[in-house]
């Protein structure tokens, strides 16, 4: 399990299509507010034949940020790039010379076994002699995951892979649409995606494989408008974090706040976890009742909750 906030604080993560004139004044102006992250993203967002241009806006977009830091405060969320394969790591990071310090780290999307090993040499390559770190974050989101007859094999050999290279790892996130796509399902804004099952399966095998060793973040919510989706939203956040999701990818500034208050600690959980981290190892009892005295805490049961409830109470603080 992670055990630094930096793992713990991408929370709700903005996407917007890199080819946005706007966005650099919109964040400039604190058109979002804050306590968000930023996806520029030059994937599906992008007509295949617009790449190009693409590149170039943000390219624009981030340097007139970097300026704009040393004339103005702004907040100034974690910045990543969503690309379309490794090479465009590099032609990014070459093209943005200083303002690469605005860059907190690369999307790869559908990561898979085939790209695995470009992708995690070339982040390794640029971050060689760099003071600060360039993070990676993968989705998991391609068809090989799937099969269900070598999705452990898949998931696993794409996790030693990652380890390889942990530190660099900052979330691993799941594409929920893409792998709804692939059975021609879609949620209405009353249904959580936990409740489709074979969707549900795929991410609890993530979990399952991962979520020992890194935060994984939940999939996106599509709605943000219309009857029931706040509330759709707040019910699929309870599963997300029930089932062990950390964070979540939004497409709209009206979602952040939702993000946010659904990942505040409660009051109870939180002086819960510090009294079990506080606890004398040497004591003769390793179990008592809650500060609450409503349930059972045992140190060597709770001991890696506790960690990850102070680590969320410090990101999100406590409700």
């Amino acid at each position: 399990m992670k055990n630094s906030l930096i793992y713990y604080s991408v929370g709700p993560l903005l996407y917007c299509p890199a080819n946005n004139e706007k966005i650099a004044s919109s964040l400039i102006n604190r058109k979002f507010g804050d306590g968000y992250s930023l996806s520029m993203c030059l994937e599906d967002t992008i007509n295949d034949g617009r790449v190009a241009e693409a590149e170039n806006q943000l390219i624009k977009s981030i340097k007139a940020l970097y300026e704009a830091r040393f004339a103005t405060q702004f907040f100034m969320p974690k910045l990543f790039i969503r690309v379309r394969n490794p090479m465009q790591i590099n032609r990014l990071i070459g093209r943005l010379g200083s303002a690469a310090e605005l860059v907190c780290g690369f999307i790869a999307p559908k990561f898979s076994p085939e790209n695995a090993d470009e992708y995690l040499d070339t982040m390794q390559k640029i971050n060689m002699g760099r003071d600060g770190t360039i993070y990676f974050m993968p989705i998991l989101e391609s068809p090989c995951i799937v099969n269900l007859s070598n999705r452990a094999e898949v998931l696993y050999s794409l996790k030693e892979k990652l380890d390889a290279a942990a530190e660099l790892v900052l979330n691993i996130r799941v594409g929920g649409n893409d792998l709804c796509n692939i059975f021609g399902f879609r949620r209405h804004s009353d249904e959580s995606i936990h409740r489709i099952t074979p969707i549900a399966n795929i991410f609890s095998d993530i979990i399952t494989v991962f979520g020992t060793d890194y935060v994984v973040s939940g999939p996106v919510w599509e709605y943000y408008d219309g009857e029931g989706w706040d509330s759709g939203l707040q019910n699929e956040l309870k599963d997300d974090r029930l089932c062990g999701f950390i964070g979540k990818t939004v497409i709209h500034p009206k979602q952040i706040k939702l993000v946010n208050e659904a990942y505040k600690v409660p009051q109870k959980d939180f002086d819960d976890a510090k009294a079990i981290l506080g606890w004398d190892g040497d004591s003769a009892a390793l179990v008592a009742g809650s500060a609450a005295k409503e349930r059972m805490n045992e140190y060597k049961t709770h001991c890696n909750w506790a960690q990850k409830i102070m680590m969320l109470a410090q990101v999100y603080g406590v409700s």
